[in-house]
């Protein structure tokens, strides 16, 4: 379903941007003023806690609409920011409501579309959820197959809800 929405989304006007590794696409209340499209590269969408803490809301990668719920809302309710280099696809979200209201089909895929990200949301919930780093650990691995490699391990960390060293020592225990 993502791919005929693609489709829709790139016959409306939009322009392409490329931003560097820890760059933010936008932050926390600022206006949203575009939809993005990923095109190649990864971002995460982080809401930081006042203890200094933070969480990954999502990590979109190439094909990925970044922040759709944006779409209904007026500011971003979190900070956009590149993992690695990402070059995406800026739709208009003025034009791209315009779509959603005129077009039956089109609010069809949204909603499908957003209906799957619930779902990856209650996942990433549930993996929360649990009381330990190695529980938590053990799901996210469950759910993507592997560990990735050592670079990627502090995203990891976010996503599960742990601190970098807690997930480190986890790491290194079942080394041993």
């Amino acid at each position: 379903m993502i791919s005929i929405m693609i489709n829709w989304l790139r016959s409306l006007p939009h322009q392409q941007s490329t931003y560097e590794q820890g760059r933010h696409l936008f932050r926390r209340d600022d206006p949203v003023q575009n939809m993005f499209l990923i095109e190649s590269g990864a971002v995460q969408l982080i809401r930081a806690h006042r203890g200094g803490g933070a969480l990954v809301l999502q990590r979109a990668s190439a094909g990925s609409i970044l922040a759709e719920a944006s779409l209904f809302t007026t500011s971003y309710h979190c900070d956009a920011i590149t993992t690695e280099l990402v070059r995406a696809t800026l739709i208009a979200r003025r034009a791209l409501r315009k779509l959603f209201l005129s077009n039956p089909e089109f609010a069809q895929a949204w909603a499908i579309h957003l209906s799957g990200e619930v779902r990856n949301a209650r996942r990433r919930a549930e993996i929360l959820s649990l009381r330990t780093v190695a529980e938590r650990l053990d799901a996210w691995i469950a759910e993507h197959g592997r560990l990735p490699d050592k670079g990627g391990w502090r995203g990891v960390a976010l996503e599960i809800g742990a601190s970098p060293e807690a997930l480190y020592r986890e790491i290194a225990r079942r080394r041993k």
